[in-house]
């Protein structure tokens, strides 16, 4: 699973239009614009972002005075696997090319399978309620 600013972005983003919808904004639909100042984001990336997160079926959106985004259901049911697959490009090519397999594939296949695993078992709802610490197992060192 590639992880870059585009998944980042998003999920800020979506945290946002959670937090909002979650409060109850009698506001209705949330502008990207609103997002963006919120955030502190290009209104133009987070319209890339978006018309993403609307084409894999996690946001609708209406145009128009009124207009804006929604979460298309309740953001307990949207893991930020979700998300991050909505918005990222997929890995084209294995580090290690041919038949031949690195010493180290193992290990950054056993990464990805652990970051997948976690991102999947996180929804939109924990990261807006603040509901993410203490999910991993610490470290010594920590």
């Amino acid at each position: 699973m590639q992880l870059s600013t585009r998944g980042r972005y998003a999920v800020m983003a979506l945290v946002d239009l959670a937090t909002r919808q979650t409060l109850g904004c009698a506001c209705g639909r949330i502008c990207i614009a609103e997002i963006a100042a919120r955030q502190k984001l290009s209104q133009a990336y987070l319209e890339q972002l978006f018309g993403k997160l609307r084409r894999a079926g996690l946001v609708s959106s209406a145009r128009g005075p009124g207009g804006g985004y929604r979460l298309t259901r309740p953001s307990d049911t949207i893991a930020i696997a979700d998300i991050v697959a909505a918005v990222e490009e997929p890995l084209l090519d294995p580090p290690c090319e041919g038949s031949d397999r690195c010493e180290s594939d193992a290990l950054w296949e056993e990464l990805d399978r652990h970051i997948r695993r976690f991102l999947h078992s996180v929804t939109l709802a924990d990261v807006a309620t603040g509901r993410v610490a203490g999910r991993t197992v610490p470290l010594a060192a920590d």
